[in-house]
């Protein structure tokens, strides 16, 4: 299937570009999601009159981001959770619990933006997690995890 892209998605393609996808990926996820069209020529002219459109609405959501990017640098949240004498955790701090930390300090942050590459964390320590706000715009933050009193 042949899909147009209407924003930059990762390891795929840029705002515009007519990429070969998968059936199911452009059927289950990128239209549905509104990622991306069908490749028709309806669906070109009509992507045409609107690219201008488009470009903008991804420049401002770009800008956005880098916004609540500077704020968030370098930020430190300390999560507490119930652990045992040996430091490991009676459970795990998952990416929701982060997002639900920062959203409490005032950071806007949804928990599909958390990138926890080990999995969730199950041992008391520092961990530098990153927070993928926008494509282009991936800020690292510190979590330290404590144990609960």
């Amino acid at each position: 299937m042949q899909v147009i892209l209407l924003e930059k998605v990762a390891n795929l393609g840029n705002l515009g570009d007519v990429v070969k996808v998968k059936d199911g990926f452009g059927r289950n996820f990128l239209i549905p999601q509104g990622k991306a069209k069908r490749a028709t020529e309806a669906n070109k002219a009509v992507f045409a009159a609107q690219r201008a459109e488009l470009e903008k609405q991804q420049a401002q959501l770009l800008v956005a981001a880098q916004t609540r990017g500077e704020k968030l640098a370098g930020f430190n949240l300390t999560v507490a959770q119930k652990a045992g004498v040996d430091g490991r955790l009676f459970g795990s701090v998952t990416n929701n619990d982060i997002a639900e930390g920062l959203l409490a300090q005032g950071h806007e942050v949804k928990k599909s933006e958390v990138r926890l590459p080990n999995g969730p964390l199950k041992t008391i320590g520092e961990f530098p997690i990153s927070v993928a706000l926008h494509h282009d715009v991936v800020v690292d933050i510190t979590v330290t995890v404590v144990a609960e009193a």
